[in-house]
């Protein structure tokens, strides 16, 4: 699981945004706060291609990611609640009067670190399933993107095929350490019974040429 781009914005006022890799997730990001209906706290999911944009509003701060949809929605809205409590946190009732991406230069590196610990640590899973799926998580509905954008307004999204990768890497690493443990430990066994399967036959020649009928001068 990958989260790839991020957001955090006050209205269609973007006040800090990080991105993963080379991608037009930003324009399509600014598209879906145009058309996210009402100002009321919610909870939505919009999936284009194999990529899906998850929203979580709440007193008109709005914080979104775009993750692939591999991921289950428990760990990116655990990363947009931790977001939203981060950015609350720093900066308090000044992004209802802060200009756009007054708060970037700061901010985004913040939203670098949590994007990479939400991709890649277990961590960041195992503490959420500590605490417990957030309710309002298990009913949120996953449209297409086509329902909140108009056909002609829909962009193509573009991501370099390299960030697959990215998400990719921990678990590949983590599969390597296993399989390499895996395999000593398969050898180790299998060089034991080798070991005293050649201390059985060794046993036996000497006990056979020590007790043999041929050999009388042993007994």
């Amino acid at each position: 699981m990958a989260i790839l781009y991020a957001l955090v914005a006050h209205g269609s006022v973007v006040l800090a945004e990080n991105s993963a890799t080379a991608t037009n997730a930003t324009t399509i990001s600014r598209q879906i706060l145009d058309k996210i209906p009402g100002d009321s706290d919610s909870h939505v999911s919009y999936s284009q291609d194999r990529y899906i944009f998850h929203v979580k509003r709440t007193d008109g701060l709005t914080v979104l990611c775009m993750a692939d949809d591999t991921a289950e929605r428990r760990i990116p809205f655990a990363f947009l609640e931790d977001i939203h409590q981060r950015f609350v946190r720093s900066y308090g009732r000044a992004v209802h009067s802060a200009q756009a991406y007054a708060m970037n230069d700061e901010f985004s590196r913040v939203l670098s670190q949590q994007m990479e610990y939400y991709s890649n640590d277990p961590n960041a899973d195992r503490i959420n399933r500590i605490k417990g799926e957030m309710s309002q998580v298990r009913n949120v509905m996953i449209e297409n993107i086509d329902k909140v954008l108009e056909r002609g307004d829909r962009l193509e999204l573009l991501v370099d095929k390299t960030a697959n990768m990215q998400g990719n890497t921990f678990r590949f690493r983590k599969q390597t350490r296993r399989y390499r443990s895996t395999v000593w430990w398969r050898n180790a066994k299998l060089t034991v019974a080798l070991i005293l399967l050649i201390l059985v036959i060794i046993y036996v020649v000497l006990a056979f040429v020590c007790h043999g009928p041929a050999l009388p001068s042993c007994v």
